[in-house]
Formats: structure tokens, sequence, C-alpha cells
């Protein structure tokens, strides 16, 4: 049986925590403290430890970057952390299954796509998108590129950029797509080509 983590341990983590999260997405202090609604001054003596973390302090936190409140103050891991899959409709043909449990930035979610025809119906929303083909063919109209990507491959795209995909060869294909509010991207990095 695990030994708990005495409570102020715990507390005294959150701090270091907060600055790491705000370095990682290069916030400054003035910029969180629009999004969060609590002055600098607070979030310096919250990162600094300075000021005891509360939950109307953490709560606005956890929303702006995206986290559950567990993971800002370093809760231990409870309960079944395997997502249950169900599939459900797209409204233009194929499945997809949420991959992600909690709501956030960014989603993830596996596709299948059928054959919607030949005649691109393009689309804009706002967001960001990150697709990856597990397998099969897709083909992916974005702007004025007409691409087929096979199993493997990636694209990444900013969804105001009218875009479209389907099956390329008749047959179902299968992805994983990462959707973010606009900014939240998904950077694929592969080692150049010799």
């Amino acid at each position: 049986m695990d030994k708990p983590v005495p409570y102020q341990a715990v507390l005294d983590e959150v701090a270091p925590r907060l600055r790491r999260l705000r370095d990682r997405r290069g916030l400054t202090l003035a910029a969180l403290s629009e999004v969060t609604g609590i002055s600098k001054s607070t979030l310096s003596r919250l990162e600094s430890g300075q000021r005891r973390p509360s939950l109307e302090l953490l709560l606005p936190l956890a929303g702006a970057y995206g986290v559950p409140l567990d993971e800002l103050v370093g809760a231990p891991e409870v309960g079944d952390p395997r997502v249950r899959l169900t599939p459900r409709p797209m409204p233009s043909g194929g499945t997809f299954v949420p991959l992600t449990r909690s709501p956030g930035p960014l989603q993830a979610y596996k596709m299948v796509i059928a054959d919607r025809g030949c005649e691109p119906d393009l689309r804009t929303h706002e967001g960001y998108e990150w697709l990856y083909v597990l397998d099969g063919r897709l083909r992916l109209v974005l702007a004025e590129h007409d691409l087929v990507l096979g199993p493997g491959e990636a694209a990444e795209f900013d969804t105001r950029v009218p875009h479209w995909f389907s099956s390329a060869d008749g047959r179902p294909v299968e992805l994983l797509s990462l959707f973010g509010r606009q900014g939240e991207r998904m950077h694929v990095r592969a080692k150049p080509h010799r």
C-alpha cells in the first residue's frame, strides 16, 4: 500500500508547477492576469510560494492552462485511466471516436472516413487541426492544394482555411485527429530526408 503524500508537501509543489506551466506556454504574468482576472502580484506570490493556493485562484488557472485541477496541484492518479470509446456517426459520413475524456483546448479523435464523393464541399471554422493517417488513403483539399496522404503521413492546418477530406480511393480511411482552438498547434517533427 502506498504511503499517502503529506498535505504540506503537495502544497509546496504547487508554486514551482505553476511557474513551469506559465514558462512552457510563454506567458507573462500580465498576459496570465488578463486571462484569469487574478492580479499580477497575486500570481507572482503564488508562483514563489509566498501565497497559499486556494480553489478560487486555482480554478481560473486550470482553465487558462487547459489542464484538470488535479494536474495543476499534482494530485495522485485515482480511478480507472482508460477512456471509454463510444463511436459516433459523422454527419457527412463515417465515424469518429473521442479519445480525450476532459474538456480542454486540445481534443483527440480517431476517425474512419467514408468516401464522400469526388466534389469537395469546402468548409471553414475556428481552430487548428492535425491529421495522421493510420490506414487507407486520405484526400485532403486545403484551399488550392489537393493532396493524397497514405499511412504514416500527417498534415496540419488552420481550419479557417477552406478544407475538405474524404477517402481517396473509395475505401474507408482511418486516421487520428488532434483538434484545437486557434493557436493550439501540434507540430510534427521529422528527420530531414537525405
